[in-house]
């Protein structure tokens, strides 16, 4: 009878115990299934990659980089950057390996962009800032003098490109001192070879050697370097861009712009520089949202000049000059987003140092 007992008692415990196993066997399956299904279904929330083409000059990484982090902290895109020059970025924004660029200087490649857009691979979102000029230079004192530095004019009667034959030897060339040296841009951007056109239509190449520049950064030192002490200096350069917030500068005068000229031989002043905004246009469809904060993005050339000269000052990279843009400008780039949007974008710079 005790044996019986036992033997019962043994065969309850057995069952609970298997009923407990199955318990927590189903409940782990449905667990399982659980994390699955979140899984899956945080796999489904992931959001595309929004890559943008990166430029070698200032402006455009700082632009890119103001963008991405409210597309990142603002709409929760992961981006990245892509480098390049201007024809292997428009060509990758056809392909659809860059998402998004931020500045086109259309101007310079106006053909090309053209038939990107005409091909429906690319579309235009209007401009980034209005009034991006861009042309010949001298530091103002080589006209007026500087006073307060001691400086003479030294060319007084220079106002125009054709002045420039009788100028050559202010600019003498120091390693071809039989003519004048004239700063080009560097090598890849489109603008230097109209440059060496412009020379040649002009008739300036018998005066003046066609000197590029290795690197936007190189084209900038030799400017500074020549304004520090005083020294003559022509070349082509730009704004925005941190050297004409702080340094003054006289874009020289050359015969006014003509689409005929312009087409035959580049005599003419460069054409009203328009600077915009260009997708691929499958981003309207992955990222419609983002598309729509691209299209209301504008800055002003006074805020990209102050933002490039805060970034020279400090020593800081593009992402940091970015940052100081958005805290130093709330009011402006919170009219491009939703108040939601704006709020997220807002705490995540408040989290960075």
């Amino acid at each position: 009878m005790r044996r019986n007992k036992t033997h019962n008692r043994f065969w309850q415990q057995s069952v609970v115990l298997a009923s407990l196993l199955l318990f927590f066997a189903l409940l782990m399956m449905g667990c399982g299934a659980h994390n699955g299904q979140s899984a899956g279904a945080d796999k489904a929330k992931e959001k595309p990659e929004i890559v943008f083409g990166d430029f070698s000059w200032d402006s455009v990484q700082v632009h890119n980089r103001i963008a991405a982090f409210i597309i990142e902290h603002g709409y929760g895109y992961p981006v990245n950057f892509m480098f390049g020059e201007t024809i292997p970025i428009l060509q990758g924004l056809e392909r659809g390996d860059v998402d998004v660029s931020m500045e086109i200087w259309v101007d310079n490649i106006r053909e090309a962009y053209q038939k990107a857009l005409d091909s429906g691979a690319v579309k235009d979102l209007g401009t980034n800032f209005p009034d991006a000029p861009q042309g010949w230079y001298v530091p103002t004192y080589v006209i007026k003098g500087d006073p307060a530095r001691g400086i003479k004019p030294m060319a007084p009667d220079l106002k125009s490109v054709s002045d420039l034959p009788r100028y050559w030897k202010l600019f003498k060339d120091p390693e071809q001192p039989n003519k004048g040296r004239f700063y080009n841009s560097p090598p890849g951007w489109v603008v230097t070879g109209i440059n060496t056109q412009k020379l040649k239509a002009y008739g300036l190449d018998k005066y003046f050697n066609d000197f590029i520049t290795g690197s936007d950064t190189a084209l900038a030192t030799s400017i500074v370097s020549a304004y520090e002490q005083g020294k003559p200096w022509l070349g082509y350069y730009w704004e925005p861009t941190w050297v004409m917030g702080k340094l003054d500068m006289t874009m020289l005068e050359e015969p006014p712009y003509s689409e005929k000229r312009w087409n035959t031989d580049r005599g003419c002043a460069f054409p009203a520089c328009k600077v915009t905004i260009a997708i691929n246009s499958k981003l309207e469809k992955v990222a419609p949202e983002v598309v729509k904060f691209l299209d209301n993005y504008q800055t002003t050339l006074e805020q990209t000049n102050k933002t490039l000269a805060y970034m020279h000052d400090h020593g800081v990279d593009a992402k940091a000059a970015a940052i100081w843009f958005l805290k130093q400008y709330p009011d402006h780039w919170k009219q491009w987003i939703p108040e939601d949007i704006a709020v997220r974008v807002s705490q995540a710079l408040n989290e960075v140092k």
